[in-house]
């Protein structure tokens, strides 16, 4: 038993956090999930985008048991005062596809999970639309799956592109396990030229978000909650 488990989506996001720590395979429902087991904690990649989170995430209630679940990853900010490396952890998660909330004691501003990789022009719509500062893939999976266990839950993300850079086409190189296929967007982008630059950025943001995340997070309070035993207090208003 774990007291607490974090849902990342992939593992580049939070490679700093779990190099020391043990993997263990495990199946659940027929698919297979690599766990890091760490003291207390547990950690699973499960895939970009909300069906691999909720599957990741009742993957770890099932087998782990935990007290707390932590939806942890990549965002893209939706307000230009957040820049890339800056934490977020905050106090609603809106689930874009029913308009469903669920309110987290002690966060601040609001991340919406949209269904795909957000563009420059969506990402200034979802902003409008929510009033929202931080847009992920798989946060509010998370959220439903620990709240229908009854496991509370918490978010924090790292902003790994800013409100006006624009991502370069990925959707069709997530395959239907939220793994992604890497060589083949390296064979896409080799033969564009005018995507190099931008590729080349994003490599450059990601790294620096994926390594401030992982420092955050060996530091961070809802991990030493977790370990203490003390309490977050999480409420739904779907």
């Amino acid at each position: 038993m774990s007291k607490f488990a974090i849902v990342a989506a992939l593992e580049r996001e939070v490679s700093g956090l779990v190099g020391s720590w043990s993997r263990v395979k495990c199946e659940h429902e027929g698919r297979k999930f690599t766990f890091f087991e760490g003291d207390d904690m547990v950690l699973v990649c499960g895939g970009i985008g909300a069906e691999a989170a909720r599957r990741a995430a009742e993957a770890v209630i099932m087998l782990y048991h935990p007290t707390l679940v932590q939806s942890v990853g990549f965002a893209g900010a939706l307000d230009a005062a957040l820049q890339v490396g800056d934490i977020f952890s905050p106090a609603v998660v809106l689930d874009a596809r029913d308009g469903s909330r669920i309110e987290i004691a002690g966060g601040e501003g609001t991340l919406v999970t949209f269904m795909t990789v957000a563009g420059t022009g969506q990402k200034q719509k979802l902003g409008q639309a929510y009033g929202a500062q931080a847009v992920d893939m798989e946060a509010a999976a998370v959220a439903a799956a620990a709240q229908a266990h009854g496991i509370r839950f918490t978010a924090t993300k790292v902003i790994s592109d800013g409100l006006h850079f624009e991502m370069p086409e990925t959707a069709r190189f997530i395959d239907s396990h939220g793994a992604f296929r890497t060589a083949a967007f390296a064979a896409h982008v080799a033969l564009r030229p005018w995507l190099w630059h931008r590729v080349a950025l994003l490599a450059s943001n990601s790294n620096q978000a994926a390594r401030i995340l992982s420092e955050h997070l060996k530091f961070s309070q809802p991990m030493n909650d977790a370990v203490e035993g003390k309490s977050t207090r999480i409420s739904s208003n779907a």
